[in-house]
């Protein structure tokens, strides 16, 4: 959803970043405003997910230029938890287990940290419990998985359901979402992607990482941007998309290798 002259939410410029040595991001250019959804699509190796690490802070990726501003603020000089309680969430493409922690205390723990953060009182566990279940109605979770351990033992849907049912309570303003639509059944995708639509506001944004246009039949993007070797090469509406899935990408890698140097 477009909105004229709506807050910019995030702001990259020539953004370039390595791991081991070994440099990933040559020079992104995004810009994310209020009230919107972006998807990046793009072949495997592209620098996606190396993306959305770094907005978040991965330790393993090293930023070796350019700039990130989230909310008028430097983004690249805030640690992950600081990023985190601010309003940026990230989606993992692989969440991880946490035996031994069960699912409420850790959104209880994340939810109330946020809370604190931001000058307010942190909810006692019954008053919690109360939201959680609200909240539970989103992603259609049982709410047994509240007394599991975190994704252990979960399904790859379970696991991609429990992300959303994190940003359910969290209400971030930047949600990344790291292909989230990646071994779901059609199900498990529609959940998943009514979940987000319910929780987009025209005062947050999405950013959505995905290789395949099947998500966006149930997320509506703004803008779809196409992404190789490192940079964004062009953008453009839902039917780009379309065309990407009729086409493939190198007709993109050819048509802009010698303009941007892919």
């Amino acid at each position: 959803m477009i909105i004229e002259n709506s807050e910019i939410i995030l702001s990259v410029r020539d953004l370039t970043a390595e791991v081991e040595g070994n440099q990933i991001l040559k020079g992104v250019n995004l810009e994310v405003r209020a009230g919107e959804i972006h998807a990046i699509m793009g072949p495997n190796g592209s620098g996606k997910s190396t993306f959305s690490k770094v907005l978040a802070g991965h330790p393993a990726y090293e930023v070796t230029g350019g700039e990130v501003i989230f909310k008028g603020q430097n983004l690249l000089e805030m640690e992950p938890e600081e990023r985190a309680r601010s309003g940026v969430f990230l989606a993992f493409q692989y969440p991880l287990e946490i035996p031994g922690v069960t699912n409420l205390d850790f959104l209880r723990v994340a939810y109330n940290s946020k809370r604190k953060a931001n000058g307010l009182e942190e909810l006692e566990p019954f008053d919690f419990e109360d939201l959680v279940y609200e909240r539970l109605d989103v992603v259609k979770m049982d709410p047994s998985f509240l007394n599991r351990s975190v994704n252990e033992g979960f399904s790859g849907g379970e696991k991609k359901r429990n992300e959303i049912l994190q940003m359910a309570l969290l209400e971030p303003t930047l949600a990344i979402l790291d292909e989230t639509d990646s071994g779901l059944d059609i199900d498990a995708l529609k959940i998943v992607a009514n979940g987000v639509n319910q929780l987009t506001r025209p005062d947050n944004a999405v950013v959505m990482i995905t290789h395949y246009q099947r998500l966006l039949n149930y997320i509506i993007p703004d803008y779809v941007h196409v992404m190789a070797r490192g940079k964004i090469l062009t953008s453009g509406g839902k039917e780009l998309a379309l065309e990407l899935e009729s086409r493939g990408y190198d007709w993109i890698l050819d048509q802009y290798a010698e303009t941007v140097g892919v």
